[in-house]
């Protein structure tokens, strides 16, 4: 099969590998530069002299901007174009990161990761605008289960270089070469993405806008679905984010490579976002959202206990509920936003990172007053509010005469 100069991107065309190249690469890039401090929390909170709820502010506040800042960016594209929009936010989020490495203080550092979070937001809500627009209906499944995989690969492989790195040569230049990393990935972007066919210019019309806005918090189920965004973002990233300081302590006394390692488990998600979106789409979104909610308590409820491997296989519990069911309720917001999908994916993002944000802040609190368990009881009780929420959608009537988007990679196989 060949391009078409005139029609959709279509599967198994060269205009299709490129932008699966570049939508993979800025997913992977976007994710690194976000999640790479994570597993250096313990690392900040020695160099620095900070409190475990202070070290998580090197993540939390970078998210709770994004949130915000994600409101607007999809307007923005619309003014100034999604592809350039895109390749600025890639190149300058790298070299902020690069510039985290050198930063003399934490107050400093801090002021670095707020404006990341400003300069990332111009990715993944106009990522999916952009697949939106310029990919025929039957392929947009598959590519937006790339993007997808390559934010999981992202988020990992940043947590991943970045622990391991700093255990041998310092967290700096863990950090560097994530840096560097996400510099090569807004390169490939550039080049590879096929420029816009179908985007046409709007001005800004805040008027528009918030009429939209307002429009979908009078649906029955949009506001459920967007607090249970805050919720599994908020408690997977408090489990991450404070999971370093229990195994760097006795009794299990772990390296700082081999704690990074363990974050080598986010590999679980490029998996469970497929299989758990496909079995949704088979199933129905409502008969599968609660499964990822048990599967994450149960997880939660397995870190509890003392044997390092139950630990592991509570991790990986927690990572494929979680990622089996971002994937599901992200699928779900779209097909019950109608006419405003770009405005439902601004909100559910900005819930989803303000989970991030608040929970993954607030966790620190309760790890210092009563260790772990102070941490899984917070955890908990958010998979807990999620559980409940997803039995009531359980009883959501369905909308009629709406077609069901295919899941993401239900067509293809997994890369």
């Amino acid at each position: 099969m060949t391009d078409s100069e005139d029609g959709p991107i279509h599967h198994g065309t060269p205009a299709f590998r490129r932008t699966n190249l570049a939508l993979f690469a800025a997913g992977f890039a976007t994710f690194g530069l976000l999640y790479c401090v994570q597993p250096l929390m313990p690392e900040f909170s020695r160099h620095y002299g900070v409190s475990e709820a202070g070290a998580a502010l090197s993540l939390s506040l970078t998210t709770g901007v994004l949130a915000f800042a994600m409101l607007f960016a999809g307007a923005l594209s619309d003014a100034w174009g999604r592809k350039s929009v895109m390749v600025a936010s890639l190149l300058a989020s790298a070299l902020l990161v690069l510039v985290t490495a050198v930063m003399p203080d934490w107050t400093a550092l801090l002021l670095v990761r707020t404006l990341l979070g400003l300069t990332l937001s111009g990715l993944p809500a106009v990522a999916m605008t952009y697949l939106g627009e310029e990919m025929d209906a039957e392929s947009i499944g598959l590519g937006m289960g790339l993007y997808i995989s390559g934010s999981a690969v992202g988020g990992m492989g940043g947590r991943l270089i970045s622990g391991v790195l700093a255990d041998f040569f310092g967290w700096r230049i863990g950090v560097a070469v994530v840096g560097v990393i996400g510099v090569l990935a807004a390169l490939i972007f550039w080049r590879a993405l096929p420029p816009s066919r179908y985007f046409v210019a709007q001005p800004l019309r805040w008027r528009t806008l918030s009429g939209r806005f307002t429009g979908m918090f009078r649906d029955r189920g949009l506001p459920w679905l967007f607090v249970e965004g805050f919720l599994l973002l908020g408690a997977f990233v408090t489990v991450y984010n404070y999971l370093g300081y229990r195994l760097l302590a006795p009794p299990y006394d772990l390296s700082q490579a081999a704690v990074g390692l363990i974050f080598g488990i986010y590999l679980v998600g490029t998996f469970s976002s497929a299989w758990m979106g496909h079995l949704a789409g088979r199933l129905g979104r409502r008969k599968v959202l609660w499964t990822a909610f048990a599967l994450m308590l149960a997880g939660v409820a397995l870190t509890v206990l003392q044997p390092l491997p139950l630990i592991i296989l509570g991790i990986v519990a927690v990572t494929f509920g979680f990622f089996g069911g971002h994937s599901i309720v992200s699928s779900w917001v779209g097909r019950r936003a109608g006419a405003a999908k770009a405005q439902a994916a601004s909100v559910y993002l900005f819930c989803y990172y303000m989970g991030s944000s608040i929970a993954g802040a607030s966790g620190g609190l309760f790890y210092a007053s009563h260790g772990w368990n102070g941490v899984a009881l917070f955890v908990g009780a958010l998979v807990l509010a999620g559980l409940l929420i997803a039995l009531r959608l359980f009883r959501l009537p369905p909308l009629v005469n709406v077609a069901t988007p295919p899941a993401p990679m239900s067509r293809g196989a997994m890369p």
